[in-house]
């Protein structure tokens, strides 16, 4: 569904202009209401359709909340979970908490992860790149359940 690197800038209240190749796809599948939460791996932000993250909100709500992980991980992800309305201008205000967590700055990257987006700083972004693809070069070892994929 969305896939691919965009370089957008932020406005001075914070808000971004989806890349016109994805906003009749967020107008037909979720109407333009979207969620945003942090990604707890990375200091970026993770981009949802409502329905989409309704599932898993599911999910992570069905964790056993006296397991201090998946407490941890309810209390990250649920508790910052913000609702965002794509305006008539394909704009998305991200809220300053959201902001302030991944560093976002005039230059963000939104990077398309199939059924979600990252919001990414375009400069952490480019270094944690960057890390990937030296980790490739430097013989990381690939998972095993991508071993058999051919590209």
């Amino acid at each position: 569904m969305f896939r691919g690197v965009n370089q957008i800038n932020l406005d001075a209240k914070g808000r971004m202009a989806v890349p016109a190749r994805y906003r009749d796809k967020l107008t037909s599948c979720c109407a333009g209401q979207l969620v945003a939460t942090i990604d707890t791996e990375e200091r970026c932000l993770l981009l949802y359709p409502l329905e989409e993250w309704e599932t898993i909100q599911e999910k992570i709500e069905a964790l056993p909340s006296f397991n201090p992980a998946a407490r941890r991980i309810q209390r990250l992800l649920i508790g910052h979970a913000t609702d965002i309305d794509m305006d008539g201008s394909g704009r998305l205000l991200l809220p300053a908490p959201l902001r302030e967590y991944a560093e976002l700055d005039k230059k963000v990257v939104l990077l398309g992860q199939g059924q979600k987006f990252e919001i990414w700083s375009e400069e952490r972004w480019m270094a944690t790149r960057e890390e990937y693809l030296q980790d490739v070069e430097g013989g990381m070892a690939m998972p095993e359940e991508l071993q058999n994929l051919s590209l």
